[in-house]
């Protein structure tokens, strides 16, 4: 069974806590990402954020470009290290409702995977295909 070592990214942008809203929705343009970790400057992970972060909880919030992304990030993570098998971090996907997850090594992040990049992966295609559907079902379903 492959690992998620075998299918992460490993060159992330990232934003420090002290970048502005601004800032990271300029990596995220640059990048064509919808999200973007944040990391001190010894790349231990703090959070993440969102192009929805920046929308419902900073500009919708009417905060400026200007703010911290400390004020809109998330900053209660969900991560896998390098050695998670695809089918775990695929159902920890789906489990915790989120597309994109984290990829620590000792506390520093060292890659992401998406939905994406598990839906390219023969083994975990069913499993990535799972979990977009818990993650787009919508809660009125239920």
């Amino acid at each position: 069974m492959k690992a998620i070592r075998d299918v992460m990214t490993t060159d992330v942008s990232v934003c420090t806590s002290n970048d502005t809203l601004y800032e990271a929705a300029v990596k995220m343009k640059e990048k064509n990402v919808g999200a973007i970790p944040v990391c001190d400057d010894d790349q231990n992970l703090l959070g993440m954020v969102t192009d929805r972060d920046l929308v419902i909880r900073g500009y919708a919030e009417k905060h400026s470009g200007s703010t911290k992304i400390q004020e809109a990030m998330s900053d209660h993570l969900t991560s896998a290290t390098p050695d998670t098998s695809i089918q775990e971090a695929s159902k920890l996907m789906a489990d915790k409702q989120i597309r994109r997850l984290p990829i620590v090594e000792n506390g520093k992040l060292v890659g992401i995977v998406s939905l994406g990049d598990l839906s390219i992966e023969k083994e975990s295609n069913e499993a990535a295909g799972h979990a977009l559907e818990e993650i787009s079902e919508r809660p009125e379903v239920h």
